[in-house]
């Protein structure tokens, strides 16, 4: 008797391999994803501006690298005694101003060359609702603690998303054809927004979404949303704010990940990384004894053999 749903994944054409270059932009889940290529010592780029939930940040962040913009203190404020950015998460905000447009200016040229020379890039969707600065217009992708009525909330029409998508798209092809583009959405819910807002604005990124994918080459669907609705349908699978998946759901669904985009090839390799990891968190009881001086000798040598394999790989 099979008593849970197995959502089929097609495998991708082009693998995720040791010589692969990835990069990670989106919702919190990116970052989730990003942990497991850097715990498996992928070549990895995440999030340059922090978490990034809707499709509009995301497009600007790779406009802007593209097109070399360059920070300057208009494009920054001062609030609750930090400068902020309303094009970036709130990890960046500093309490000196230089040091603000210089992370800036570092993360955008960063941006830039990692979108050119990805293999593989993966943008994670998380809301279709926007707040709107009402002093400038501009979509923002943190509100930073400013007052609510500084901001009017909406929710992207699926028009809205489909464009947006397009131009991300075709600003990343237009100076690397070769990337494939891999979408996913989200399986954290944004109850704050409401059930049934929540359930709304998922839909517009699911609808606009797959109508891209669909006349778009080189770009594929990752169902990282149904994994956590279908086949972990249980809130045990749920941190303690019952909204985002815990470390079993994180796991689970890396590993279904795994088996349709990480190359065969390389998971004699990943085990290897893997051992290393888990003997750097080891905690010895007797850190003085000859067994775990052999221990860390032994770590210590295949740190260096997998360094001569793959040359990028640093513990």
């Amino acid at each position: 008797m099979q008593l849970s749903t197995k959502i089929p994944i097609q495998a991708g054409n082009k693998p995720i391999d040791y010589q692969s270059d990835v990069v990670l932009l989106g919702s919190c889940f990116a970052e989730n994803m990003g942990s497991k290529f850097e715990y498996f010592k992928f070549k990895n780029f995440q999030n340059p501006f922090g978490i990034l939930f809707h499709p509009l940040v995301i497009e600007r962040l790779v406009v802007n690298a593209l097109d070399k913009k360059e920070y300057t203190s208009s494009d920054i404020f001062f609030h609750q005694d930090l400068w902020h950015s309303f094009d970036t998460h709130s990890k960046l905000s500093n309490a000196s101003p230089d040091a603000l447009i210089q992370t800036l200016n570092t993360q955008l040229e960063a941006t830039f060359a990692q979108l050119h020379k990805a293999s593989h890039i993966i943008i994670t969707l998380g809301t279709a609702w926007v707040y709107e600065a009402l002093a400038s217009g501009r979509y923002v992708a943190n509100c930073h603690k400013v007052a609510q009525k500084e901001f009017q909330k909406k929710l992207l029409s699926v028009l809205d998303i489909e464009t947006s998508l397009q131009h991300i798209i075709a600003q990343i092809q237009n100076i690397n054809r070769k990337a494939t583009i891999i979408f996913t959405i989200s399986p954290v819910r944004h109850i704050k927004d409401g059930f049934v807002e929540n359930t709304l604005s998922k839909s517009h990124l699911f609808t606009a979404l797959h109508a891209v994918i669909s006349r778009s080459s080189n770009c594929h669907y990752f169902p990282s949303y149904e994994i956590m609705m279908d086949e972990l349908r249980d809130y045990r699978f749920y941190s303690r704010d019952m909204i985002h998946p815990n470390d079993l759901a994180v796991d689970y669904i890396w590993k279904r990940f795994w088996e349709a985009w990480i190359s065969k090839d390389v998971e004699t390799l990943m085990a290897r990384v893997e051992t290393v990891q888990k003997g750097l968190q080891h905690k010895a009881f007797q850190p003085n004894s000859d067994a775990y001086g052999k221990f860390k000798t032994h770590l210590e040598e295949e740190q260096l053999q997998l360094k001569q394999i793959v040359s990028h790989i640093s513990f």
